[in-house]
């Protein structure tokens, strides 16, 4: 692991419980949320904190910055993977794959049309 994937990670673990925090949780939760997907090498199940936007009320856009030093999002290239997200705290399930272009690299995820 290297030096920057261990900041990354203590820097994970101080976020994720901020996000359910009774103050600043709502404040961080309109632009941060936490994904779970299985790790397609490892078959482990990985939680992670992202920064995400909105397109549509379908679909969320998870961009990647500096994707060369991350390799989560490799998780998602090719076929969509399956992926749970938490939006307005309720988790939500759909489909993510990775776009890469010159603008840059995401993962989009597609969510599934919602039961009632």
């Amino acid at each position: 692991m290297s030096a920057f994937q261990r900041v990354a990670k203590a820097v994970n673990t101080l976020v994720t419980p901020m996000l359910s925090a009774p103050v600043v949780g709502p404040f961080l939760g309109r632009s941060m949320t936490e994904i779970t997907y299985t790790g397609r090498r490892s078959g482990r199940q990985i939680m992670l904190p992202v920064a995400y936007r909105m397109r549509g009320d379908d679909e969320v856009v998870i961009g990647v910055a500096m994707p060369d030093r991350k390799s989560w999002w490799r998780n998602f290239e090719g076929d969509p993977q399956p992926v749970s997200i938490v939006l307005d705290g309720a988790t939500r399930t759909g489909t993510g794959l990775a776009e890469v272009s010159e603008k840059g690299t995401a993962v989009i995820i597609s969510l599934n049309v919602q039961t009632r």
